[in-house]
């Protein structure tokens, strides 16, 4: 398919790849097993730690490694996909993940799980912005858009408590192992799917010599940040390690926007980011990510540990999340997006997350869960999979086929980013909070049940002040939506992307 094919708004059926749906299956196919695999393997930590004799001060590496390459070489990922192809880099990328997926389930020490995890991240950061950026050049006509990123948007959002599920089947009737293995028979049907299915549009390449001082800045800058709050995290905030490692991201990615606004081919082209539409995009949705991703764990912890939930129980107590994820994914975000500005769809979605987030600031120890947890959860789905779904499509709409790799590949980035900032964030928040809870009350307990719930109350108030700031950050995310998305002038805010690709932005952006 051509470029000017590309620009022909109108025409349903020619304006897309022939195969486009069939692509979409297992596009989403495996979107959904690297979603799963950022949660599958904290439910089976536990009993992994135990069986490889992994220390407590190192476990935090089984979940860290696969971040740190995750997070620090998407970008390189996204450029990768541009210059190879998004088909090969997107078939290369399951290959390996299966690979080092089999690599994690055969580990017989820690350090073999730490560097299949790592491998894991560096296939994980070549496939996820591949994925996106073939929905995003195979998908042109607006309607068909909107309903292949609902469905994208339904997948990243809500295949964390799938893999809360499926972890916690895994994990209590076979093995730890098994949340590695089953990631096999995924990454086997996409690949294959892909390969004979997927036709990339021609004339999409982006053959300029690759930006080496780029990608070693920006992969060292982004390891630098994540690594600062993984280690603000267990050591501290004040810990010195912990302040250089913010240094260092600071100067190493400041270095970064110099070195790309002076190269010929640089590896993130400052127009992707500089344009307000995506800019706002990509600053909203991390900040969401920050709040969601530190409520997955607290909400896990406090169902299994105050509660006294089995796994598979937590698992089934997240599906009222998916469902509202799915539904305001696919329903409402679908079924809106090409009638009103995305503004409207994602500023709201965060409002109502936020709503949803506020009423599970009343969290205590003897809430239930059907009164409590349960509309809490249907707001935070609704919410997020509605504001998701404009933004995954947004994010890669209007810029050049030739940038599609790396527009999709910051999309990813600020996912990765936000989950590790709002993982150790919260998490060092509610230790704060309920070390100080405890110190205060537990005086007045003199038998061991009185300090037991002493210690329960102590977690759970930690949570809910963690919660508070959660709410704080969904706010400002709407707020960042509702004032940098669809700015400007109706339609203005893609001509600078590249020559007539204005022609491709579909109907959303059209006042109403």
């Amino acid at each position: 398919m051509s470029e000017t094919a590309l620009k022909a708004p109108g025409a349903a059926a020619p304006s897309g790849d022939a195969n486009r749906w069939k692509a979409l299956v297992f596009i989403a196919l495996a979107q959904l097993m690297v979603v799963l695999d950022a949660t599958i393997v904290n439910i089976a930590l536990p009993s992994a730690q135990t069986d490889l004799g992994i220390s407590d001060g190192n476990r935090q590496w089984v979940v860290t490694a696969y971040a740190l390459a995750f997070g620090g070489l998407l970008l390189f990922g996204g450029r990768i996909a541009d210059l190879w192809g998004r088909k090969r880099a997107f078939v290369l990328g399951l290959s390996g993940f299966a690979a080092a997926s089999v690599l994690g389930g055969i580990a017989t020490t820690g350090a073999m799980m730490f560097g299949a995890r790592a491998l894991q991240g560096v296939f994980g950061a070549l496939l996820a912005p591949a994925a996106l950026s073939l929905l995003a050049v195979m998908f042109t006509d607006a309607k068909e858009r909107a309903k292949a990123f609902g469905i994208y948007g339904a997948i990243a959002g809500g295949g964390g408590a799938v893999g809360l599920i499926l972890g916690g089947f895994l994990t209590e009737y076979l093995n730890w192992r098994w949340t590695f293995f089953v990631n096999v028979p995924f990454a086997i049907v996409a690949a294959a799917g892909a390969y004979f299915v997927i036709r990339e549009p021609e004339g999409g390449r982006n053959r300029s010599p690759l930006d080496i001082p780029g990608v070693i800045l920006s992969t060292l800058g982004l390891v630098a940040l994540v690594y600062g709050f993984t280690r603000a995290e267990s050591d501290g905030w004040g810990d010195a390690v912990t302040v250089s490692m913010f240094v260092a991201s600071a100067v190493l990615l400041l270095a970064f926007v110099l070195v790309e606004s002076k190269v010929k081919a640089p590896l993130l082209p400052l127009r992707v980011v500089t344009d307000r539409n995506r800019g706002g995009i990509y600053l909203s949705l991390g900040l969401a990510i920050i709040g969601m991703f530190g409520l997955f764990l607290f909400l896990t912890y406090y169902l299994q540990i105050v509660k006294g939930y089995s796994p598979v129980k937590t698992g089934f107590a997240f599906l009222p999340m998916i469902v509202g994820m799915i539904t305001g994914s696919t329903q409402i975000g679908t079924r809106l997006m090409t009638r009103v500005p995305a503004r409207l769809l994602m500023g709201p979605g965060f409002l109502v997350a936020g709503l949803g987030m506020l009423l599970l600031t009343q969290l205590e120890v003897g809430s239930s869960y059907t009164t409590l947890l349960l509309p809490a959860m249907l707001l935070l789905g609704l919410g997020m999979g509605t504001a998701f779904m404009p933004a995954m499509s947004l994010a890669t709409m209007g810029v050049e086929p030739r940038d599609a790799g790396v527009a999709s590949a910051m999309v990813n980035t600020s996912q990765q980013v936000g989950g590790a900032i709002g993982t150790a964030l919260l998490n060092t928040i509610a230790a704060s909070a309920q070390t100080s809870f405890i110190k205060d009350h537990i005086g007045g307990a003199a038998s061991k049940p009185q300090q037991q719930l002493v210690q329960l109350q102590g977690m759970v108030h930690g949570y809910s002040a963690a919660i508070w700031f959660a709410v704080g950050i969904l706010g400002l995310a709407a707020l960042i939506a509702f004032t940098f998305v669809n700015a400007g002038r109706p339609g203005s805010t893609t001509v600078a992307s590249g020559e007539g690709v204005e022609d491709e932005v579909p109907v959303p952006v059209v006042a109403h």
